[in-house]
């Protein structure tokens, strides 16, 4: 599995290069398409292995040992929070960064605390995603600039108690609210979670109340909005 390419110096000299091992975990064949295109081209880089799901992710990970798993959030099966606290219990020293089409400000604390080591956002530029990349590798943590100012400022003494209500929502139930923006009824969401119809009626009661939203069709609206980056 591993990588080594070879660097011509201005002197004419030849020196092997070790490339960094890649792990693509995204649903969408063209993204992964694209990231391992942009990967590639690096001397230093190289996707050593694609999955598109949660399950064939731990699998790969059972199997090998690549230097850093790059995650998407939105998953069949289990989503990419579930995924990375699964993949750090596996895998204590394996480097995680997540990303995600999802607002910053939602997802990025979020994905921290479950043991990913950054957060980029797919709209971002690919230089940017590759300064991500290596600033993980380094063991350095990577957010954009404006999440970074929002964690210190939220950390401040002027806005330590300023929590958003999306904030306040556990990471199933984040994770429930966000399937309700992507159109899934309570039935499907229990499917795809193995919960009971029950458990994630609980779940969205538990929402609305933190939300502060009247009824389903509210915080319905209000997860597509928040889905659709409203």
């Amino acid at each position: 599995m591993a990588r080594t390419d070879f660097a011509t110096s201005k002197a004419g000299t030849t020196k092997a290069v070790p490339r960094k091992n890649i792990l693509v975990v995204d649903d969408h064949p063209m993204m992964r398409e694209g990231l391992r295109g942009i990967i590639n081209r690096e001397p230093d880089l190289f996707v050593c292995g694609e999955a598109d799901s949660a399950r064939k992710a731990l699998l790969f990970i059972e199997q090998n040992t690549p230097d850093l798993a790059l995650v998407d959030i939105t998953l069949p099966e289990k989503n990419g929070l579930e995924l990375v606290k699964d993949l750090k219990a596996l895998r204590p020293d394996l480097l995680l960064l997540a990303i995600s089409m999802h607002d910053e400000s939602l997802y990025a604390e979020r994905m921290l605390r479950a043991g990913a080591r950054g957060y980029i956002n797919k709209h971002q530029p690919s230089g940017e995603l590759l300064k991500a990349i290596r600033m993980v590798l380094a063991g350095r943590i990577y957010v954009s600039q404006e999440m970074s100012e929002s964690v210190l400022q939220r950390f401040s003494n002027a806005s330590k108690n300023a929590r958003s209500p999306l904030q306040t929502l556990t990471d199933r139930e984040m994770e429930i609210f966000q399937l309700f923006g992507e159109g899934k009824s309570v039935k499907e969401i229990a499917l795809q979670l193995c919960l009971s119809d029950k458990t994630v009626a609980v779940h969205s009661a538990n929402i609305r109340q933190k939300l502060k939203v009247k009824n389903t069709a509210q915080m319905i609206r209000l997860a597509v909005q928040s889905e659709n980056g409203g």
